[in-house]
């Protein structure tokens, strides 16, 4: 009997592709990923897959899908979350309207 899942990924920022798939029930992720089929598009653009998860939560390839479960195939970071934020705060400069607490409450703390 075959069950329906959903494998996502995104081969580039701000892209996500979905798939919707019917695999056999007891099928595992380590099955659903060694099928070419929607594989073989990702990695024909350079797509290096760093990990895999169900629903936002981590996933060894040893673990069985169920009805409706989301299957995620996480990419490399091609930039380091801290270094890009770094760089975003030296590009927009340390304006008294900018950054994360430009709209402070009158007669609150700094930083709050």
């Amino acid at each position: 009997m075959a069950i329906s899942i959903v494998v996502a990924y995104s081969p580039r920022a701000r892209e996500v592709v979905e798939m919707p798939l019917k695999v056999e029930r007891g099928c595992t992720v380590g099955q659903v990923l060694q099928c070419a089929d929607f594989l073989a598009q990702p990695l024909a653009v350079g797509f290096e897959v760093a990990g895999f998860g169900v629903w936002g939560r981590k996933a060894s390839k040893s673990d069985v899908l169920q009805e409706h479960d989301r299957l995620e195939i996480y990419r490399a970071l091609t930039v380091d979350p801290k270094v890009a934020r770094r760089e975003r705060f030296v590009k927009q400069g340390a304006k008294k309207a900018a950054g994360l607490f430009a709209n402070r409450r009158i007669g609150a703390k700094a930083g709050y």
